[in-house]
């Protein structure tokens, strides 16, 4: 694993799993939340959007977690595996609100500076109902990938837990 794509919704462990994974393979990680938002929580352009995107992804090995549908089959074929967090609702919006409460006024390590960490009702809906309204598009997105391509789905923080600890295995 080289090129390492980690998506899933808020609050599932993205970011968290990145680090992890990139300090186990010494492997570079680009949070996408950190160039997507510019100060103020301003969207980039799609444009340049798109072409960062293209230009992190034509890098020899990178970890990126992030969603960003619009920019997901790019990753996706440039990617050798991905790791989709099914997470549960409940837990997810338990981290996030938690979060909120650690980062209250602050910029999260993993954010564009600028971005304060914020939640919203609007928010947790979204996570409440991201199962319902991305989880069969990314499964089936998934189903499409080539059969080279690693597709591990992890939906527990055990399962999170054995996979980290059956990798730093393979890499001793």
């Amino acid at each position: 694993m080289q090129r390492i794509l980690i998506i899933g919704s808020a609050g599932a462990g993205k970011s968290t799993l990145s680090k992890k994974l990139g300090a186990i393979l010494h492997i570079p990680v680009i949070h996408l939340d950190k160039y997507y938002w510019k100060p103020d929580w301003v969207a980039s352009e799609s444009r340049e959007w798109e072409q960062f995107v293209e230009e992190q992804t034509a890098q020899e090995t990178w970890i990126m977690d992030g969603n960003y549908s619009r920019t997901l089959k790019m990753r996706l074929e440039k990617a050798d595996a991905v790791i989709f967090l099914d997470m549960p609702r409940v837990l997810c919006i338990y981290r996030v609100i938690k979060r909120r409460i650690q980062y209250n006024g602050l910029t999260r390590p993993d954010m564009n500076e600028g971005c304060q960490e914020q939640l919203d009702w609007e928010f947790i809906r979204w996570i409440w109902n991201f199962k319902k309204r991305s989880r069969s598009k990314i499964v089936s997105v998934l189903s499409e990938a080539d059969e080279e391509k690693q597709v591990i789905i992890l939906d527990s923080r055990t399962k999170i837990r054995m996979f980290l600890e059956q990798l730093s295995l393979q890499e001793i």
